[in-house]
């Protein structure tokens, strides 16, 4: 099992910049993935951007060119540098990890971090 930390969210102006973080508690050098997905209240969980194990990126299209996810394995930390933020993007931001395990996969959520943006 792994546990998954977020942090770095808060309230911000449109326009305005955060970065999120995502702590996992062992290495993520051998997860199959690593992504960011948001909640809005009312809506469901969508996915933001994905990072894999080979380094792909992939984003949700009203995030492109505006967000970037990244990773560091030696500090088994998973970032999101978000720009350019506006008022829509606001809701609960979840870390996910996605590995296998004994030939079988799994999914680890963390807690959420909350990101607020203003008018």
């Amino acid at each position: 099992q792994v546990q998954l930390v977020e942090s770095g969210g808060g309230l911000v102006q449109a326009g305005g910049s955060l970065r999120l973080s995502c702590a996992a508690s062992r290495s993520i050098f051998s997860m199959n993935a690593m992504g960011w997905y948001r909640q809005a209240p009312g809506n469901q969980r969508e996915l933001v951007a994905v990072i894999t194990g080979g380094d792909r990126t992939m984003y949700a299209d009203f995030v492109k060119g505006r967000f970037a996810i990244s990773r560091d394995n030696a500090k088994n930390t998973v970032l999101l540098q978000m720009n350019s933020l506006k008022p829509e993007d606001t809701a609960v931001y979840y870390c996910n990890a996605n590995y296998y395990r004994d030939s079988k996969m799994y999914n680890a959520w963390g807690q959420g971090t909350q990101v607020t943006v203003s008018s």
